[in-house]
């Protein structure tokens, strides 16, 4: 006896979403599968945005529906276009409705086949024909998303050199991959456009900049360029720029920071000493050690240098945080002084700038690890281990859009020797000098130290980097900084990562009830050890679990994950300071 299935297709709403190509579609159910069926109605079928029904008869029922094929061939002349199907609802002649997700680019040629939108794990699999789905499409993209090593001694990425050669499914659509483009060249054409390539020589002063970059100007490059020699913004970036992950409590002054209770005591408060302030927790330090013997370069004959400063900074009874005292090398000695604020303005500033300038390097090496390399590790591993139908893949994949091409992007066009970093370099080498001052996010750490010097600074912060330092609470409670005053960074993330933290417990726990749950997961415990080996380099003194025993640990990881590549990135792409 014939069944009727009611098939209605969904093209996604981007720019260029649609297609002339011909949509073939076959239904699989338990007891077979319907004919290869082309999808064709009157007038044109996938427009961008449109929704379109049809009908699919079978010879008879095929019984519970487990898979619809989706086929795209070419139409005649026409020149060939990726088709964005978003999702294909079936009504079944029982009168049940199925919903098959797709969301996804689809090419000449290509064949894919989805699943009902219901999150499944392996062991509560039924049917034979999506155990061997599930398996088949792990094994597809071992085959496409397969590790390889960017640089000996930091996380291993993806192998794709370039973003054409990505998987559709992952590629920017047409209207992201155009904003992308428009933003990466709009600085370098702003650079051209005044001529600014044909002026290599040095700024001869501060305000040349604002010539420079007035099309840039927004209320905080307003506020910076009016505050930024004042030593209480100096403090307040520490805590709210775009990197705020340096500022540590000291309770004990390291033996190589040659700075004393008589070098300090005019900038503490009235009877107050160094020791004093240090036990009642108000003197901070950061420390750049990880800058020392790295390489330079040398930029139009000139050697670079970089500094590894050490700053102490004391929270007065404002609740300002304040810069007392800068020593720019690590050992102490004659030729290493310790500057105070009540040196030669002159001195003082620059050896502000020198800090400024180490705290930004900090900054991108730390950057793109935790935001990027890191993010990508926690992306090719769900792709190569958990399939679409596992419920962890459904709650982190709208996550993790774009991640693949954002970094090979990133590797092939901002870093490599023809990059915009390179270009930027090569044209206008002092247009790092405010970014330095401001402390902006943008890739030009090459200036003084070179990609080998960056390659080797980013190896210094994987070996230092911890599970617990990835975890915002445990974070700032290592550091100490529970209390400090004015610190949006701290008190605005702690509420993401609440809010991050109580949907992803909703998630997990409705799928796994019990630790039992959790450890009989083959899929979700091949996801963290390959994070484990290929991310983190099998470093079991960075406490990243290598597999999970309970609910909780997956709760915790997952919130971690999710919270670095959304509300960190975010924070460490540009820190806003609410004062300004």
């Amino acid at each position: 006896m014939e069944a009727l299935y009611e098939v209605e297709v969904t093209t996604g709403s981007m720019t260029h979403a649609g297609t002339f190509d011909n949509i073939f579609i076959t239904l699989i159910g338990i007891h077979g599968e319907s004919e290869r069926t082309k999808l064709d109605s009157y007038g044109r079928d996938f427009k961008t945005g449109m929704k379109v029904k049809y009908k699919v008869t079978t010879r008879f029922t095929l019984g519970n529906l487990l898979l619809i094929r989706l086929e795209k061939d070419h139409f005649m002349f026409l020149p060939e276009n990726d088709w964005f199907c978003s999702l294909v609802k079936v009504r079944t002649p029982e009168k049940d409705v199925i919903h098959f997700p797709c969301y996804r680019w689809m090419a000449e040629g290509e064949r894919i086949e989805l699943r009902e939108a219901k999150a499944t794990k392996i062991y509560d699999e039924k049917y034979l024909q999506l155990k061997e789905h599930r398996k088949n499409e792990l094994k597809l993209n071992k085959q496409d998303y397969q590790w390889t090593e960017f640089k000996t001694g930091l996380p291993q990425c993806t192998c794709f050199q370039e973003p054409l050669s990505l998987p559709s499914v992952v590629r920017f659509s047409f209207t992201k991959d155009m904003d992308s483009a428009f933003n990466s060249s709009t600085a370098l054409g702003e650079i051209k456009m005044k001529n600014l390539v044909k002026r290599p020589d040095q700024w001869a002063q501060m305000e040349d900049m604002k010539s420079a970059f007035w099309s840039s100007r927004t209320t905080i490059s307003e506020y910076v360029q009016l505050h930024w020699m004042d030593d209480e913004f100096f403090g307040y970036q520490f805590l709210n720029g775009p990197n705020p992950m340096m500022l540590r409590r000291c309770s004990e002054l390291p033996l190589n920071f040659a700075v004393n209770d008589d070098m300090v005591q005019p900038f503490l408060g009235s009877g107050a000493s160094l020791t004093l302030e240090m036990k009642q927790g108000n003197i901070f330090l950061c420390d750049y050690k990880r800058l020392a013997d790295l390489p330079t370069q040398v930029i139009n004959g000139k050697q670079q240098y970089v500094t590894a400063p050490l700053c102490l900074l004391y929270k007065n009874q404002m609740g300002k945080l304040l810069p007392i005292a800068i020593q720019l090398q690590q050992q102490a000695s004659e030729d290493n002084p310790v500057f105070l604020p009540s040196d030669c303005e002159y001195d003082w500033q620059l050896a502000k700038l020198y800090v400024r300038n180490a705290d930004c390097l900090e900054h991108q090496a730390s950057f793109y690890l935790r935001t990027h390399l890191l993010a990508e590790t926690f992306t090719v591993s769900l792709l190569r281990n958990l399939p679409a139908a596992h419920p962890i893949h459904k709650l982190l994949i709208p996550h993790t859009r774009y991640t693949l091409q954002i970094n090979t992007l990133i590797r092939n066009r901002l870093l490599g020797p023809v990059g915009a970093v390179a270009q930027v370099l090569h044209f206008f080498p002092h247009y790092f000098l405010v970014y330095t001052i401001t402390c902006k996010s943008l890739s030009l750490q090459n200036t003084s130290i070179g990609d080998e010097g960056m390659t080797d600074l980013m190896k210094k912060v994987l070996s230092d980097l911890t599970y617990s330092s990835l975890c915002l609470l445990e974070d700032i409670s290592d550091r100490g900084l529970e209390s400090v005053p004015n610190f949006f960074y701290r008190d605005d993330g702690l509420q993401l990562w609440g809010h991050i933290n109580g949907f992803v417990r909703s998630m997990v726990e409705f799928y796994y009830q019990s630790d039992g749950d959790v450890q009989r997961d083959t899929e979700l415990q091949d996801w963290i050890k390959e994070i484990f080996i290929h991310g983190f380099l099998e470093q079991s003194c960075t406490g990243i679990p290598q597999c999970f025993s309970t609910v909780e640990e997956v709760i915790k990881f997952i919130t971690m994950m999710i919270f670095t590549v959304s509300a960190q990135h975010s924070a460490l792409r540009a820190g806003l300071p609410k004062q300004a």
